[in-house]
């Protein structure tokens, strides 16, 4: 197999602001996975929050590609464990390779990731469309400028939170969820949250610092409204310190490395009752492609990265005012438009 890396800056569709920052634009490296006529591709996204560059991530999958070319393809799961070595714990870059490897697998078996699961396309969840942080009339804008979506997730982490809230809940009745990524005290994110329950928010994702363990419990026992971790949940071994203090995690590709692992981490967090949310970086949608293959999996979805962006890299599976739509093509159905 013959791997190849290529690295795009993607304008956003508005600037996006979350509690640590505002981006116009997400750089990402995308994965190629070649076998004969068949390729595969996967994406990991640069990531400041994480200390992931794209510079690091290509030097990691240049070191791997001599040992690729030796490897036949074969099921995907039985590679995830010598590339988790290979490329020493980075899930970023071991993301990229093994959604590759799984569309490819696919591509060649002619089957979609989900169908080879034993997985079926039936009530699945839609996914939401976020707000970033803005000026409460720019928070407005966006919303009405996407207009008809079952769900919408709001950022937080401002002075003015419950304001936007009730601005925004003037304009639309569908439920809302809301993303503080880490930016509340406790005291703080219990107060918000006794008003929000008020508001049609239906959950909150990590309201708290990810290291703040003594304050998650302390929330979790007084909290209205379910509470899901997001940067306190990477990968599988983070589970048992998640029980007492969420309901539920937010599984991200990039997070735990890849769907081999997605799959491992939604399993082991199902035995201990947690409710499961795939998410998404602001990505185009061959990184979106892959997470959606988990979506009859879990509860919540989202999954509007590439509906962020205002140039993408390729057709697969799309999302369309909150309804994700698979294409009829095999492993995650993307076809690149590079």
């Amino acid at each position: 197999m013959i791997l190849r890396t290529y690295s795009f800056e993607l304008p956003l569709e508005y600037p996006f602001g979350i509690s640590r920052g505002t981006a116009t634009v997400s750089r990402t490296l995308v994965v190629e996975v070649r076998s004969g006529d068949y390729a595969g591709y996967g994406e990991a996204g640069e990531n400041g929050y994480y200390g992931v560059t794209i510079p690091a991530m290509k030097a990691r999958l240049d070191g791997l590609a001599e040992w690729l070319t030796t490897q036949e393809p074969q099921e995907p799961e039985k590679f995830w464990p010598l590339l988790f070595d290979r490329l020493q714990g980075d899930t970023f870059s071991l993301c990229a390779v093994d959604c590759a490897l799984h569309d490819l697998w696919g591509k060649l078996i002619g089957e979609p990731v989900w169908k080879r699961w034993g997985l079926k396309l039936a009530n699945l969840p839609p996914s939401d469309y976020t707000i970033g942080i803005d000026r409460p009339e720019i928070m407005l804008a966006k919303l009405r400028a996407r207009p008809g979506w079952p769900v919408y997730k709001i950022k937080l982490g401002t002075e003015y939170d419950l304001e936007v809230v009730r601005l925004l809940r003037s304009e639309t009745d569908v439920p809302f969820r809301v993303d503080a990524n880490a930016a509340w005290t406790r005291e703080e994110a219990a107060r918000k949250i006794e008003v929000l329950a008020t508001l049609g928010v239906e959950l909150v994702e990590q309201p708290l610092r990810p290291d703040d363990w003594e304050g998650a419990r302390w929330l979790y026992e007084r909290s209205a409204l379910p509470i899901i971790a997001d940067e306190s949940c990477r990968t599988v071994d983070d589970l048992p310190a998640c029980v007492g203090c969420f309901h539920g995690i937010n599984v991200k590709l990039v997070k735990c490395g890849g769907l081999t692992a997605a799959w491992h981490l939604i399993s082991e967090a199902r035995k201990m009752g947690f409710r499961i949310m795939v998410g998404c970086m602001t990505e185009s949608t061959i990184g979106i492609s892959a997470a959606a293959q988990l979506l009859p999996l879990v509860d919540y979805a989202d999954l509007d990265g590439a509906v962020l962006l205002a140039q993408d890299l390729a057709e697969g599976v799309h999302v369309d005012m909150g309804q994700v739509i698979f294409p009829d093509r095999g492993g995650c159905g993307i076809t690149p438009k590079f």
